[in-house]
């Protein structure tokens, strides 16, 4: 197909990011007028390339991130038996933990927008650099405090720290990928959570025979041991991490090329400036804020999946450092559901089918969760497994359907946070509904977990009849709204 462009000459400089923002205006950038063709082997050879350059390290990062984000769960209980526990040896109350756990999620709803800035101004390797290096550093710092104020203020610098992580990386896929391409790239990081779960479960286990060593409790030494990959991951990242197509010198001139002209149209080039009229389309656009909605609805099971699991599962009768073991199958298992959820919606561009049924699954699975006899372990496990798969499952859809139905560069860099600083409000709900006083069941947790997940699926069906009908409302030669 062909469009009015040249194709840049091999002998075409790369730009820097000041050339590049004094050389493109508007959201698109303008190169020579004439002719371009797209050749789709080609296209299919640098997909691969920004693949296999980008999609394996923002894995990496992100699973580093999810360790250190929740590995206060595993310390909550890491030894406890021999009054070793985060909670036993600092001292507090159930109701401070919960302090503790919730003043990282108001720390990274109020940094999240303004990091996502900070990585378009300074680039992406060099601010995600930072935010590692910064996390990683309150991971060890926090394996060396001794009361309630300690835990709490770290996890308040943590918090912050974490904050642009995810945000700015499904942001950087909006100027790499098609939107029909980033639903499995988004499973893939966001499935790193699920691995990090997994891991985190298993390091747990293998960190609490640890205990006393070099006189040490073994919940300080999963908390150094966690923290320093990412600090030494900090500056792998800052020489290697991919920026903005026009910039990077590893692709070539036609290369770099392709890369702006394929995604023409149909996203946004990530070096371009905001202008106030953008922000304020974006703030005032209505629709948006369902999307917020149904993200608020899955960050509830999220947050209480993340913090809780091994409480839960304790909770099913598994003790001791078993019950850190036994978080690692339902992490596992998610991994590979959410992969197939997301493949199966870009392959077929179902975005909102993939959320829906996601959601409904994982309702129904802490409904009965809920529903069953605290004594029936086997069943709330199997049950437990489900649920925590398809929530996972759930949100990479959620986000390339998001992402999709963005029209310009001011609203994928305000959207974008808006919607995960905005589902934070579900993660402090998901703080505290699992309470103590209702083990082994937790009916509280398990039915609003069911709720939220089953509110969130009417509420996709809502949208995607919004979409529908403005489809049908279009001329002709609009772009169409994605479903």
């Amino acid at each position: 197909m062909e469009s009015a462009k040249t194709p840049i000459s091999s002998t075409t400089p790369t730009k820097t990011l000041e050339d590049v923002e004094k050389w493109s205006s508007s959201d698109e950038v303008r190169i020579e007028a004439a002719s371009y063709i797209v050749d789709s082997e080609a296209e299919k050879r640098l997909v691969r390339r920004i693949d296999i350059r980008l999609v394996p390290a923002s894995m990496i990062i992100y699973l580093l991130c999810f360790l250190d984000r929740s590995n206060i769960g595993n310390a909550k209980l890491l030894n406890s038996a021999t009054g070793d526990s985060l909670v036993q040896v600092t001292h507090m109350s159930n109701q401070q933990y919960l302090v503790a756990l919730m003043i990282f999620i108001v720390s990274y709803t109020v940094f999240e927008t303004p990091s996502n800035y900070m990585l378009k101004k300074f680039r992406p390797s060099r601010w995600l650099a930072f935010l590692m290096f910064g996390w990683g550093t309150m991971t060890m710092i926090l394996g060396a405090v001794n009361n309630f104020g300690g835990v709490v203020a770290v996890r308040f610098l943590l918090g912050a720290f974490e904050a642009g992580l995810f945000p700015g990386m499904v942001y950087c896929l909006t100027f790499w990928y098609k939107p029909e391409e980033r639903a499995l790239r988004v499973a893939l990081i966001l499935a790193c959570a699920t691995l990090g779960g997994a891991f985190g479960g298993a390091i747990a286990f293998a960190v609490g025979h640890m205990n006393g060593a070099h006189g040490l409790q073994a919940w300080r030494w999963l908390f150094i041991i966690e923290g320093a990959p990412s600090c030494a991951a900090a500056i792998l990242t800052y020489f290697t991490f991919p920026n903005f197509p026009e910039t990077e010198t590893w692709l070539s001139p036609e290369e770099r090329e392709l890369a702006i002209e394929r995604i023409k149209g149909v996203a946004s080039l990530g070096h371009h400036k905001i202008v106030w009229k953008e922000a304020k389309d974006t703030l005032t656009d209505w629709r948006l804020y369902l999307h917020y909605l149904v993200y608020i609805s899955i960050s509830v099971p999220f947050s209480s999946i993340s913090l809780f699991t091994p409480t839960i599962v304790l909770g099913l009768g598994y003790e001791g450092l078993n019950a850190q073991l036994f978080t690692v199958p339902p992490y596992a298992i998610a991994f590979v559901v959410t992969v197939i959820v997301s493949w199966f919606s870009d392959r077929h561009e179902m975005r909102s089918w993939g959320t829906f049924v996601s959601l409904v699954i994982a309702g129904v699975s802490f409904l009965a969760q809920g529903a069953l006899s605290p004594t029936s372990f086997k069943a709330r496990y199997g049950l437990l497994c489900v649920a925590v798969s398809f929530s996972f499952a759930s949100i990479p859809p959620l986000l390339s359907w998001l992402t999709a139905n963005l029209r310009n560069t001011g609203a994928s860099t305000l959207a974008v946070p808006l919607n995960v600083s905005i589902g934070q409000f579900g993660q402090i709900i998901g703080v505290y509904i699992f309470k103590t006083s209702e083990a082994p069941g937790y009916p509280t947790g398990h039915y609003t977990n069911a709720a939220f997940l089953i509110e969130g699926a009417i509420v996709v069906l809502i949208l995607r009849y919004i979409y529908i009908r403005r489809n049908k409302a279009l001329g002709s030669g609009e772009r169409e709204w994605r479903l």
